[in-house]
């Protein structure tokens, strides 16, 4: 079990090594970035970060995504709570 969560935690500090460009990201990006982990090369949260950005995206509801979209955020979020939860399990 900690060999998982050794494997996970140099996967984050790999993704943290991205060069991170100056650029803004548009709307359009970010969307993505959120729904497909696409283009995020400026976007480097941690686990409770991204839980509580895709929680506050979830909660914008139809008036902002479709139920495709809201479906994919929805995956995003239990995947990142499955990490959470393997990460804290293994740390014990």
């Amino acid at each position: 079990m900690k060999k998982i969560a050794v494997m996970i935690m140099a996967a984050f500090v790999m993704s943290a090594t991205v060069p991170v460009f100056a650029a803004e990201m548009t709307k359009e990006e970010k969307d993505q970035c959120l729904l497909a982990s696409k283009g995020c090369t400026t976007e480097v949260d941690s686990i409770q970060k991204k839980i509580k950005k895709l929680n506050g995206e979830i909660k914008k509801g139809k008036k902002v995504y479709s139920a495709e979209e809201i479906k994919k955020l929805q995956q995003k979020l239990d995947e990142a709570e499955k990490l959470l939860d393997k990460i804290i399990e293994g740390g014990s």
